[in-house]
């Protein structure tokens, strides 16, 4: 059976949850793999974008708890209100101006939340030295979903230049590599 864009955001969110409980909560303020960024500021960050993408189809998420508070919390709030978008099939095929044309709830949720929950749970982890493994399936997804973005993901704020992997590097490394990530 494939797996829809729910149950993908519904699992990649889950495991997100999964590496924010295993944070030291006295090693939130480590640097993160992103330029300037600890660890914080990277969950903050993806729990910022769960409401943006709402924002797209003009709903709001309710306020959770502070993420410098309660990381796990705040991450909890927001997932769960974006989870439920999705499993409203009503909610999840609103559509909105994508820039490139219409563009649903569920596809912007697939092409920017579930992408952020791949990349940025590695950085999380790497920032406080927890191993994460990306599951092999998700490394091909998010590989082709980056690729996709063509030069968008290297604009601003998002990606920096794709860095030179060793050439026995694994698919996981080339991804992170790609997206600016040094994982070797």
């Amino acid at each position: 059976m494939t797996e829809t864009i729910a149950d993908r955001y519904r699992r990649l969110a889950g495991l997100m949850a999964n590496t924010v409980a295993a944070v030291d909560p006295h090693r939130w303020n480590d640097a993160s793999p992103c330029l300037d960024w600890s660890a914080l500021d990277v969950l903050r960050h993806v729990i910022e974008t769960q409401g943006l993408v709402a924002g797209f189809v003009g709903r709001e998420l309710a306020p959770g708890p502070i993420v410098g508070g309660d990381p796990l919390g705040a991450w909890i709030s927001a997932s769960d209100q974006i989870q439920n978008q999705l499993d409203d099939p009503v909610y999840a095929v609103e559509t909105f101006d994508g820039g490139a044309g219409p563009m649903s709830f569920e596809s912007a949720v697939d092409r920017l939340l579930n992408l952020d929950l791949v990349i940025h749970r590695w950085d999380i982890g790497a920032s406080v030295d927890l191993a994460v493994e990306i599951d092999p399936e998700d490394v091909a997804w998010a590989t082709a979903a980056a690729e996709a973005m063509g030069d968008d993901i290297r604009s601003e704020g998002v990606c920096g230049p794709a860095l030179d992997p060793p050439a026995d590097a694994s698919p996981q490394v080339r991804l992170l590599a790609y997206l600016g990530r040094k994982a070797w």
